[in-house]
């Protein structure tokens, strides 16, 4: 699926090895919509099978990554857990894919896009980008196996305070706690990235496939039941009082209130 909203190119010469792919709806600090999740899924699927893209970086146009899922879009044709959905696609894309997968993070990560940085091997933040995964916030549960992943990383107490209470993280801050490989000043995570990128594209493929097999194979089987199991949930909770709350409140641009709500 060709998507305007999601730019593919080759940043330098197609020789590198690097493909790009930029989240492209600037003006909407680059919402995700399900024609770009479509578009995505399909992305990886042709960068895997292309033995001309050794390595994926994802990137958002403009000053910020992505403010995660365009909440009018997602409740104007709210997904499905059907396997050919653009959203379970994609998820399942970026948790597979086989060769290294990278982003660049500049500005605002919400959401899932935060979540999708669980699945990359290499991560460059700005300093000043801000990470956050509001789901309970909204009255939704994790996903994209954040539930798993996010706390091997950070640890229980550190994934709980991000988790329950919403908690944003500074570029500087993920770095720290290791959710990104490289920190940069402002304006320079892209450029980071893409240096970065074309070091490990100048690798034996062979190697780096077999290599990131290895990295991920322990929690393979694990992670498909846990993201199985948060979509379940997730989908379940969009028909609460709770979320009917949350996304009005987002909406009118006020306080959401849950005191005396059935969950």
């Amino acid at each position: 699926m060709s998507s305007s909203q999601l730019l593919v190119s080759r940043p330098g010469a197609p020789s590198d090895g690097v493909l790009l792919l930029s989240l492209n709806r600037p003006d909407r600090r680059n919402a995700i919509t399900a024609e770009m999740y479509g578009a995505m899924a399909d992305a990886l699927a042709e960068a895997a099978a292309d033995p001309t893209a050794r390595v994926v970086v994802i990137t958002g146009e403009g000053p910020h990554f992505t403010s995660g899922n365009d909440l009018l879009d997602f409740q104007e044709a709210p997904p499905s857990l059907d396997d050919d959905s653009p959203v379970i696609r994609f998820l399942h894309a970026i948790a597979t894919f086989p060769k290294p997968l990278m982003a660049a993070v500049e500005g605002a990560a919400v959401g899932v896009g935060t979540t999708l940085l669980l699945h990359c091997d290499l991560v460059v933040v700005s300093e000043s980008a801000k990470l956050r995964m509001p789901f309970v916030s909204l009255a939704l549960v994790p996903e994209a196996g954040a539930s798993l992943l996010l706390p091997r990383l950070v640890g229980h107490q550190k994934a709980a305070e991000l988790l329950l209470l919403s908690e944003t993280l500074t570029g500087a801050e993920a770095h720290r706690l290791g959710l990104a490989a490289r920190c940069v000043a402002e304006g320079e995570a892209l450029q980071a990235a893409l240096a970065l990128a074309l070091r490990v594209a100048d690798q034996p493929l062979g190697s780096l496939i077999l290599t990131k097999d290895l990295l991920r194979r322990p929690l393979r089987a694990e992670l498909e039941a846990v993201m199985r199991a948060e979509g379940a949930l997730f989908f379940e909770r969009l028909g609460t009082p709770e979320a009917a709350e949350a996304f009005t409140a987002f909406f009118e641009r006020r306080k959401p209130n849950f005191r005396g709500l059935e969950g």
